[in-house]
């Protein structure tokens, strides 16, 4: 079973996803949620969890004090993490820059449950 780590500072969202994602059969993990983490926190806690695929906004000031690129270009520096796949979000269209910042995707909030079942299983199959 896939896992599937959520990263995101809205509670809402996060309890949202890791509702649905569940009902997919994925296993989730998640950060956030108005917790305020230290991005080493963040970090480590990739690093523990090992997922196949990140789903992260790029504003985690709240959370991590890093914003989602920051923490992405970690992610991509560290050999063991650097395969993993992350999707990136936002309310506003950042989509060139998750590009060339070496994001895998990127999607517009708010998005629609299918439409990000279809980037999920277009990294990790059906």
């Amino acid at each position: 079973m896939p896992k599937v780590m959520v990263i995101d500072d809205d509670k809402n969202m996060l309890s949202l996803l890791d509702t649905f994602l569940t009902l997919e059969g994925y296993q989730v993990a998640k950060i956030g949620g108005g917790v305020s983490l230290k991005g080493e926190e963040v970090h480590r806690a990739i690093q523990h969890e090992r997922p196949d695929l990140i789903i992260m906004d790029v504003h985690l000031n709240k959370v991590s004090g890093l914003d989602g690129f920051d923490l992405l270009h970690r992610l991509r520096e560290e050999p063991d993490l650097s395969g993993t796949y992350v999707l990136m979000s936002s309310g506003i269209d950042f989509s060139q820059k998750c590009k060339r910042a070496g994001a895998d995707g990127f999607m517009m909030k708010p998005f629609m449950p299918e439409e990000l079942l279809n980037q999920i299983r277009k990294y990790l199959g059906p």
